[in-house]
């Protein structure tokens, strides 16, 4: 049995408001009995990524070299993220936007990027006991790569992997009974007021915090897409368009100006304020069929044309 003062959990530290989760995850290491597989659940935002990266920091053993797992570059760490295909290249968020790539769909976890994981597992691991895969927003993956996935869950070898979902029915049935599940629970206003000045977000408006229900980190970015969005388009989209004219020409506005993850976002901006506003489900309805639709990549401009018709009552 693993000793308990070989590991120093202070890296569990500056994740705030998952006790829960934390215990569940120093009982496993306390009792060396490490799953092969996890899946931590909840919304963004909350300190899924943080306590991921803090759970590999103590599986891997290596607190001295924190550097590395946090610039992702150990060895035995494979961090996934979903990516932008561009000619023929895979590209992260950050990358894409350092590119100035213009992106027409959400991003995805690709097969290719599986087949890395299969790789990564299969070998020894380089420096430490075990090695470690984290996917970020695992439920991106499509049904060919979670199929891929799956043969490799069944046999991770010297690997524990970790798939960080914001609900279990987010992804394969088949995959989540490989999983352990983590429970990550949304914070409470005390918490993220904590969170937010720890981060020295002291800017952030109340109306875009109660938008981020319990999510520090969706509050953050909130306010970061609300400042990008332009004042004249977010005061046209604040409005029931007049008539059919008028709701061709804001369709046309927000997929010409916003990217698609930006327009998500959008989405639920509004189903906020309307509903402060009006109090009006079928707006609710109308726009939760917009985001369904645009997730599923039909093409943005006929959703908001048709989704802005529906909210004047044209059709």
């Amino acid at each position: 049995m693993i000793n308990e003062l070989v590991f120093d959990f202070t890296a569990f530290d500056s994740v705030l408001g998952q006790t829960q989760a934390i215990a569940f995850l120093k009982a496993a290491i306390q009792r060396d009995r490490i799953a092969p597989a996890y899946m931590f659940a909840g919304a963004s935002g909350v300190g899924r990524s943080k306590t991921a990266s803090a759970f590999a920091e103590i599986l891997l053993g290596d607190l001295k070299s924190a550097n590395r797992l946090n610039d992702r570059n150990h060895p035995d760490l494979l961090w996934v993220e979903p990516t932008y295909l561009d000619k023929g290249k895979m590209l992260t968020t950050k990358e894409a936007d350092a590119a100035g790539l213009k992106r027409r769909a959400l991003p995805q976890i690709r097969i290719e990027q599986v087949r890395e994981i299969s790789e990564f597992v299969s070998r020894s691991p380089l420096e430490c006991k075990r090695s470690v895969v984290i996917l970020e927003e695992a439920q991106s993956m499509a049904e060919s790569a979670a199929n891929s996935l799956l043969k490799t869950l069944e046999e991770p070898l010297y690997a524990t992997i970790i798939l960080i979902v914001p609900d279990a029915g987010s992804i394969l049935p088949t995959l989540v009974s490989r999983c352990q599940r983590i429970p990550f629970t949304r914070l409470n206003q005390a918490q993220m007021q904590e969170v937010l000045i720890l981060g020295g977000h002291t800017d952030i408006p109340p109306e875009v915090i109660a938008l981020a229900q319990g999510s520090a980190g969706n509050a953050i970015e909130s306010f970061a897409r609300f400042k990008s969005i332009p004042l004249e388009l977010l005061n046209s989209v604040r409005q029931i368009p007049k008539d059919a004219k008028t709701a061709m020409a804001i369709a046309k506005q927000i997929t010409k100006e916003l990217e698609v993850d930006l327009q998500l976002w959008l989405i639920d901006y509004l189903q906020n304020y309307f509903w402060e506003q009006q109090k009006s489900k079928p707006v609710l309805q109308h726009l939760d069929k917009a985001r369904e639709l645009i997730a599923r990549y039909v093409q943005p401009r006929l959703v908001w044309e048709v989704t802005l018709l529906q909210i004047a009552g044209k059709i």
